[in-house]
C-alpha cells in the first residue's frame, strides 16, 4: 500500500479545469488550453506523499527550474508559456505557478546517470549492468561511471515504483527515431547541468527529465534539475564506496527508516508526520542548493 496519506482537495479557480493531482504538483487547464502547473509544497518518500509539508519547497523547485530553463535554451526548448498568476488564483500561488505549452508528453522517465547509485547500484551488484548497459568491474556506490549513460524508466502512477527499462524497449514503446532523439537530448542535457553544477561544487550525480512533442519539435518539460529530479552532492564531501552526503529529501529518508519514527517501512501503515528539526533539515538543505546553483540568496 502507498500514495498519499491525506490526499488533498484541489483548489477550484474560475477559468481553469483541475485535470490532475500529482505528487508535488496540481495540473490545470485554461481556457485557452493552456497547462497550469501549480508546484505544492508536499514531499513524498518510499512511494508515499507524506502528511507533512516542506515550506518554500514548491517555490524553491518552480524557480530554480526556470533558472535552468534559461541555462539550456540554446541546448532544447521548454514548454514555459508565462510565469503570471491566473486571473482569481490564491495569492499564494506566486512563485510557485507556470502557464505551459500543452505538450504531447512522450510516457518514459528519461534519466541520465553519470555516477553509480540507487536502483543503478542494486543493478549493477547483481549483473554489472545498469539498464541492460554493461559497465566495467570495481565499481561502488558513488563511483563516476566512464561516460554518463541514459537509463530510461516508465512512468509510474502516484504511489507505484518507476521501473527501469532497456533503451531497446523503449524503442519498442515509442519508435527508434523517438527513442534516439530522447536518449541525445537527455544526455546533451544532463552534460550541460553536470558541467555547470561542478563550477559551483555540487556533483550531479543522475538525473530525470520529462519531454514532449510540440508538433516535431521536442521539448523539455515539468520540472529540471531540481533536488527533487536529482541527486545532488557536494564535491568536497565525495567518497566512493559509500553513500553521499545531498541535497534531496535524505533527512526525510533517514528519519522515516529510524526507530525514532516507529514506522516500519514494510508495513501497509501510512508513515507518520515528520518531526520539525527533519522539516527545518530538509527545508535547508533546497534552499542551499538553490543558493549555491544560482548564486543568488533565497528571500
Amino acid at each position: 500500500m502507498s500514495g498519499f496519506v491525506e490526499k488533498p482537495e484541489p483548489i477550484q479557480v474560475p477559468g481553469l479545469v483541475h485535470l490532475h493531482t500529482g505528487k508535488v504538483r496540481e495540473l490545470y487547464q485554461n481556457e485557452a488550453g493552456d497547462l497550469v502547473m501549480v508546484a505544492s509544497d508536499r514531499m513524498s518518500a518510499f512511494d508515499w506523499v507524506l502528511p507533512t509539508e516542506i515550506p518554500d519547497k514548491g517555490s524553491i523547485l518552480t524557480q530554480l527550474s526556470l533558472w535552468w530553463f534559461d541555462q539550456l535554451r540554446d541546448l532544447i526548448p521548454n514548454h514555459v508559456l508565462s510565469t503570471e498568476l491566473p486571473e482569481g488564483a490564491p495569492a499564494d500561488w506566486a512563485g510557485r505557478t507556470l502557464v505551459c505549452k500543452s505538450l504531447q508528453m512522450v510516457p518514459v522517465e528519461a534519466v541520465a546517470r553519470g555516477y553509480l547509485t540507487g536502483s543503478g547500484l542494486l543493478e549493477y551488484n547483481e549483473s554489472r549492468t545498469v539498464c541492460g548497459l554493461a559497465l566495467p568491474e570495481g565499481l561502488a556506490d558513488g563511483s563516476e561511471l566512464p561516460a554518463p549513460i541514459f537509463t530510461p524508466a516508465t512512468k509510474a502512477a502516484v504511489g507505484e515504483h518507476d521501473e527501469n527499462v532497456s533503451y531497446e524497449e523503449v524503442a519498442r514503446q515509442v519508435g527508434a527515431d523517438t527513442a534516439a532523439r530522447l536518449r541525445q537530448a537527455t544526455l546533451a542535457v544532463y552534460s550541460r547541468g553536470r558541467d555547470i553544477a561542478r563550477d559551483r561544487g555540487i556533483i550531479l550525480a543522475d538525473t530525470k527529465f520529462e519531454f514532449g512533442f510540440d508538433g516535431d519539435t521536442l521539448v523539455i518539460g515539468d520540472e529540471v534539475l531540481t533536488p527533487d529530479s536529482s541527486r545532488f552532492w557536494p564535491v568536497d564531501q565525495w567518497e566512493p564506496g559509500r553513500a553521499q552526503p545531498s541535497y534531496d529529501k535524505q533527512f526525510v529518508r533517514d528519519w522515516l527508516t529510524s526507530a525514532e519514527s516507529g514506522w516500519d517501512r514494510k508495513s501497509e501503515q501510512p508513515p507518520p508526520p515528520l518531526p520539525q528539526e527533519v522539516v527545518d533539515r530538509t527545508r535547508a538543505k533546497y534552499v542551499e542548493a538553490y543558493e549555491r546553483l544560482t548564486g543568488t540568496s533565497w528571500s
